[in-house]
């Protein structure tokens, strides 16, 4: 469902449409899970997820169309999100990625080097500084326009551009930096693999000291 179509519900539901209440949670809940799951952890994504709702639905009254209704609750989000890192004394992000699995799966960017090779870019995001993933999540994996994502952010569009880009170049850096752990590892592997097979040409295990000695 494209974001005019679930702005269209958002006003339905503002003037009283029960059905439009209904199709509008079901439209954006996903968007709105993953958004903050990544600002929080996985743990507390269901409760915020609920909570960001139940204030929408609350604001509904004075919602005016003036962004899309999808910026305007991820807007939300995001004010739920730092009321409950308030109100829990900023309690630290855990490192679970949730299920960015899934959304890397679905819409990642293939202009990255390497990513096309099925490169996990979830495992990647949890490597970058938050501003910068929020900025990539926003625009990158939930699709918001530039303008509309720094909306959500609260922050200038240029500086909302700066973070994808610092973002894209930081993820391709650590792109690299575990392809080369990964070729380390395979070499590694090739090494002892070898060291095994002339083992066995030798006739089995090497010999153990002892028996060295007693061959003497």
């Amino acid at each position: 469902m494209d974001d005019e179509q679930v702005t269209a519900l958002a006003l339905a539901a503002r003037d009283g449409e029960d059905e439009a209440v209904e199709s509008l949670v079901r439209a954006t809940h996903r968007d709105v899970w993953r958004f903050v799951a990544h600002l929080s952890d996985v743990q507390s994504a269901d409760d915020l997820t609920q909570e960001t709702f139940l204030r929408a639905l609350r604001s509904l009254p004075g919602f005016a169309a003036r962004s899309s209704a999808r910026t305007w609750l991820l807007s939300i989000a995001r004010r739920t999100v730092v009321d409950r890192y308030r109100s829990a004394a900023a309690r630290p992000r855990t490192a679970d990625m949730a299920d960015w699995q899934e959304a890397a799966e679905r819409r990642q960017p293939r202009d990255l080097p390497g990513f096309d090779e099925g490169v996990a870019l979830g495992e990647l995001l949890d490597g970058l500084a938050g501003p910068r993933r929020e900025a990539f999540v926003l625009t990158q994996l939930l699709g918001l326009p530039y303008k509309e994502a720094a909306q959500v952010a609260g922050c200038p569009l240029g500086t909302i551009r700066s973070r994808v880009a610092r973002a894209r170049e930081d993820l391709v850096a650590l792109l690299y930096a575990a392809e080369r752990a990964d070729s380390g590892t395979q070499c590694a592997d090739t090494r002892h693999s070898d060291t095994q097979h002339a083992d066995t040409q030798h006739g089995g295990a090497p010999a153990a000291p002892a028996r060295l000695a007693a061959a003497r």
